[in-house]
């Protein structure tokens, strides 16, 4: 078959215009659908809808899933907000056969009041998602998850482990593992669970009575090797460390004295409490990044204080944290030691979370240190334990259970998720 030429110019121009249709329809539609350029593991839960332009006032920091840049497509802020009544609070009670610490249930030991466990955390711009134990189970099956501190880690590990009793309870397996840790087995899940005891995450040499005045002796370019030998093989990590750092302390790096704190005729120099903090992190963090087989995901638990009310204004056994409500915020107290140590905490973190990002790690920021500074109604005080025993003082640093640290684990599952 022959074509005449104007025809076969016809069909020449038929088909670049084609050609340049296709080219540019794609592109179009790139631009017009900003669900198109913007990665898939946005909660869609707690976003800006994607058609809208968001609020950069409320533009907060999450948990980075791939890059830094994630942080600013969301409306939601985490872990700023209220404290708001919720009567449908709390999940579990003492009696639910979960692992509560004598030391921390509150409910066992006649506390009068019950308004402590009725209030939920509502971030602003969103709502916390409550805790959903069965999405949590699927999250971690065939998993590991260790939480790396001192007995405020293990407040946070007994909470998540009541919070899990909606569904399944774990055998305890402490006894049969060689380190000295515990280790909880969720057999249906296959999913490990520990805590792995560290006071300061690096060396420690500890004296055996907690209420010993004798400075304790960290090495502060090392860390502790009661965690560091076994974390390798965790996919979830928790690390937390906070006042143990108050105690009186000497300073140890590269076998040689550097330092003290609180060592009243002993020799000192410059280097204080902040800095062994600083330092602690800093060793922590880089072991975790210098580690040949650790791909796992590292959260970082920030400090909270303490809400003893001092009599005349001075620290006294005599002292509580007897309130029965939360703060409101222009309530809160400022403690400048635990902003500090906030500071110095997150600036390390964000050190180690631009480096790790590059070795394809993950890290998380569970930022819970305002939230906390609100609700001095949640601690034990007087209720951990029966009237007849002595006891040092109040416990106003841990948390009754249930209580205000179970969003730990909400905002905690929320992150995983994300």
């Amino acid at each position: 078959m022959k074509f005449n030429d104007n025809s076969s110019s016809n069909m020449v121009i038929l088909f670049i215009l084609a050609l340049a249709l296709l080219a540019i329809i794609p592109i179009y539609v790139h631009k017009a659908s900003p669900s198109l350029s913007w990665s898939s593991d946005i909660d869609i839960n707690v976003s800006t809808p994607l058609h809208q332009e968001t609020d950069k006032s409320d533009i907060s920091l999450r948990f980075p899933a791939k890059n830094s840049d994630t942080l600013t497509r969301t409306k939601c802020n985490l872990f700023e907000g209220n404290w708001v009544p919720n009567l449908d609070m709390p999940y579990y009670t003492n009696e639910t056969k979960c692992v509560i610490d004598n030391r921390q249930n509150c409910m066992k030991f006649g506390r009068p009041d019950s308004d402590y466990m009725k209030w939920r955390w509502k971030p602003n711009g969103c709502e916390l998602p409550l805790f959903d134990a069965a999405k949590f189970l699927e999250l971690v099956r065939r998993k590991s998850m260790a939480f790396v501190g001192d007995s405020v880690a293990r407040n946070q590990m007994q909470s998540l482990i009541c919070l899990l009793t909606n569904v399944t309870r774990p055998l305890d397996v402490s006894h049969m593992m060689e380190e000295p840790a515990e280790h909880y087995f969720y057999s249906q899940y296959n999913f490990t669970l520990a805590l792995i005891w560290s006071t300061h995450l690096v060396g420690a040499n500890l004296a055996p009575n907690p209420y010993n005045k004798s400075p304790a002796n960290l090495t502060l370019d090392l860390p502790e090797s009661s965690w560091w030998p076994e974390i390798e093989s965790y996919d979830f990590v928790i690390v937390s460390s906070g006042h143990w750092f108050l105690k009186p302390l000497r300073f140890y790096e590269k076998g040689k004295f550097v330092g003290c704190h609180i060592c009243r005729k002993e020799h000192t120099t410059d280097l204080n409490m902040y800095y062994a903090y600083r330092m602690a992190f800093r060793t922590m963090f880089r072991t975790l990044l210098t580690l040949p087989k650790f791909k796992g995901t590292v959260f970082m638990r920030t400090v909270t204080g303490s809400h003893v009310d001092h009599r005349e204004g001075s620290w006294t056994e005599d002292g509580d944290c007897a309130w029965t409500r939360p703060f409101r915020k222009e309530e809160a107290r400022t403690d400048e030691v635990i902003s500090e140590m906030y500071s110095i905490q997150v600036e390390e973190f964000r050190a180690a979370e631009r480096e790790g990002r590059g070795k394809g790690l993950k890290f998380g920021l569970l930022d819970v240190s305002a939230a906390m500074s609100l609700r001095p109604d949640g601690h034990p005080n007087r209720y951990g334990h029966w009237p007849h025993e002595k006891i040092r003082r109040p416990d106003c640093l841990h948390w009754c259970l249930p209580g205000p640290i179970d969003i730990w684990n909400e905002i905690l599952l929320h992150m995983m998720m994300n």
